[in-house]
């Protein structure tokens, strides 16, 4: 990649600062100042110097990244009291956005090619060869490196052999299929971003607004690299894109439970979303991923005792434990975990409240409730919780772009679309542009 373009080298701060220069200049909306989605850019970019300070100065960057973490919780938790949302054009044509995003991603394949992959990412491309080859991980998983859950060894394996194969003798196949995982997770979610403006918003340009503005953002390409955080956020992504059909939505969320540990704290959520109106569909698809995660650790098991240790391995259970502060890192590092408790019981008591209200709940609803609950889990979670930017980053921005959706309420939707074998998607464009037209 050197002999592409040599030397090539674009540090933080200096991305920081071109990131916030484009941003302003594609979705500022200079013709209304006090505006909602001017508020969520001065939300999204003012949390950004927090992870530059986590290099000279840890203590500033953590607590400045923990209270923006707590601001995004409110924003996202009131989300559903902004009832007018008038559309707002971006400054740059779609075909300007799309040019954007093509190059943007182009320069990010190039950082991916260029720098040293994370280590939780070898360690997932390791265990899915463990697993073509059908060995033991269970010695594997005494490492302190903390690791993925088997959906992700499952989406690499394919791509195992593919680096083995194409990858030269200077060039180590781990780290080429590492490298490969972290393109095609962040293409998932663009792609994802672009398709949910397309059917669900009616509106491409939405789509490719969201899409350019994750890859704009400085976080995404801090921690290009980390496809193990990326990969259950994109999963999540498509869970939306496929809502109204619960078998496929149940499977990605079952994937993204099975990728890591937060998305489990969303299935009272999105069990209160389906309830009579498809809620049987998801648990059982959602139930057959389970199984074939669990059959995928049998495949790597030599005994009972293995399959158990793999078992209890693939979750990280030290995120549970309210003691060790000081062998913790991130906000938590500085303070007693027993502080940690408190936070915790609001995060529960926040999803049983976002959960319960309102009864009938709209995609608006379960977009803005699901993106705060996950923001929530890193304001109790012990290891760099408030770093993880890119858990939640294209939720938020779906409910960042997202025009009025009150016409989407699960009952009132999912059940007449299968009824009259009416297609969801022009009706919806239909009404779509119904509320654009009253709001503007």
């Amino acid at each position: 990649m050197n002999h592409i373009l040599p030397d090539y080298y674009v540090s933080e701060a200096t991305w920081f600062y071109l990131s916030l220069l484009l941003t302003l200049a594609v979705f500022f909306r200079f013709d209304r100042i006090a505006s909602l989605r001017n508020l969520d850019l001065f939300l999204l970019l003012s949390i950004s110097p927090g992870l530059l300070f986590l290099s000279d100065h840890p203590v500033l960057g953590n607590i400045w990244l923990f209270a923006g973490t707590g601001l995004f919780v409110i924003r996202m938790s009131v989300d559903c009291f902004f009832q007018r949302r008038p559309r707002g054009e971006q400054n740059l044509n779609s075909f300007g956005m799309a040019f954007l995003c093509v190059s943007i991603f182009a320069f990010f394949m190039v950082r991916v090619f260029t720098e040293k992959p994370a280590a939780e990412t070898i360690q997932t491309v390791k265990q899915a060869d463990s697993l073509l080859s059908m060995e033991d991980m269970t010695v594997a998983q005494k490492q302190k490196i903390p690791e993925a859950g088997p959906t992700a060894r499952l989406f690499v394996a394919p791509v195992v052999p593919l680096s083995s194969a194409v990858a030269q003798s200077s060039l180590d196949p781990a780290t080429l299929a590492a490298r490969i995982m972290a393109i095609l997770a962040h293409a998932f979610v663009v792609v994802g971003l672009i398709i949910m403006g397309r059917v669900h918003f009616a509106d491409t340009q939405l789509g490719l607004a969201m899409a350019l503005l994750y890859l704009l953002l400085p976080c995404t390409a801090y921690d290009v690299s980390k496809a193990n955080h990326v990969l259950p956020a994109a999963l999540l992504v498509w869970a939306f894109v496929t809502y109204r059909q619960p078998i496929l939505s149940g499977i990605f969320m079952g994937l993204a439970c099975g990728a890591m540990f937060f998305p489990v704290f969303l299935l009272p959520l999105w069990a209160s979303f389906y309830w009579k109106n498809g809620l049987k569909r998801f648990v059982l698809s959602g139930s057959v991923v389970a199984v074939v995660l669990l059959g995928s650790l049998v495949l790597t098991s030599v005994d009972r005792f293995s399959f158990t240790q793999q078992t209890i391995g693939s979750i990280d259970w030290s995120v549970l434990k309210f003691e060790g502060g000081q062998q913790m890192a991130g906000f938590w590092s500085a303070y007693d975990s027993a502080y940690r408790i408190p936070v915790f019981v609001g995060f529960v008591l926040l999803i049983a409240c976002l959960t319960i209200w309102p009864r009938k709940k709209n995609l608006g609803h379960l977009m803005s409730h699901t993106t705060a609950i996950i923001i929530a889990t890193l304001l109790w979670y012990p290891q760099q919780g408030s770093v993880y930017l890119l858990w939640y980053l294209p939720m938020l921005l779906m409910v960042v772009f997202r025009p009025r959706l009150l016409h989407t309420t699960q009952s009132k939707d999912v059940d007449r679309n299968q009824e009259s074998g009416e297609k969801p998607i022009s009706r919806l464009q239909d009404s779509v542009s119904i509320v654009r037209h009253t709001s503007q």
